[in-house]
């Protein structure tokens, strides 16, 4: 696996950059807004709204969740290449302010291209398909696709990112949900399209 920097290079660089060092010497936890600008910013934005299709908007995810998805990062329950180094450098003691932070931002819409595969997409979204045995996500994600504690937050995100995920559910790569895993294996490729398109839009 690819290896993006030395974690322990990178945490002792987060700890000087931030100024959190007490007169022990000790790490002490870092303020949010300082630590997202050094370390997550550059792929999730300042405000948690990614310019990048294959990087996740974070911004309005419930801070459940992402606290979740940060601790499965770290225990290599969940992976992810550029996440890896990042998340090890990080103190487990700054999670929760991170999805805290992250949490508490605006998200931004993003933009449908295709509006009549959006129009198939939200159809998959409300009711699912029965020919595959697809469940509705509005079940899950909510209507309005906002997400809960344990479903993230899908309204908006990026086509690229949610396709890259739902092929991760397919291969078993990603197995952090079981429901999820199953919904990967019995979506097609053209219902997950348009659910990605219809998503977009939300």
């Amino acid at each position: 696996m690819r290896r993006l920097v030395n974690p322990g290079v990178l945490r002792a660089w987060l700890i000087l950059g931030a100024g959190i060092v007490d007169a022990t010497g000790l790490a002490l936890a870092a303020d949010p807004s300082q630590l997202t600008g050094m370390v997550c910013a550059a792929c999730h934005g300042a405000d948690g709204n990614s310019t990048d299709p294959t990087v996740p908007k974070l911004a309005g995810m419930d801070q459940e969740y992402l606290l979740r998805q940060l601790k499965a990062f770290s225990s290599g329950k969940r992976r992810d290449e550029r996440m890896v180094d990042i998340v090890m450098a990080v103190d487990p003691d700054d999670f929760v302010g991170l999805a805290s932070y992250y949490g508490q931002m605006k998200p931004k819409p993003g933009q449908v291209t295709d509006a009549a595969l959006a129009a198939k997409g939200k159809s998959v979204f409300d009711d699912g398909n029965t020919d595959t045995g697809v469940p509705a996500c509005a079940g899950c994600h909510q209507p309005d696709g906002r997400g809960n504690a344990r479903f993230p937050r899908l309204a908006g995100q990026h086509q690229g990112y949610v396709l890259k995920q739902l092929a991760e559910y397919r291969s078993g790569r990603r197995a952090t949900d079981p429901l999820m895993t199953a919904v990967g294996k019995r979506l097609t490729d053209d219902d997950a399209k348009a659910l990605a398109e219809y998503i977009a839009g939300l």
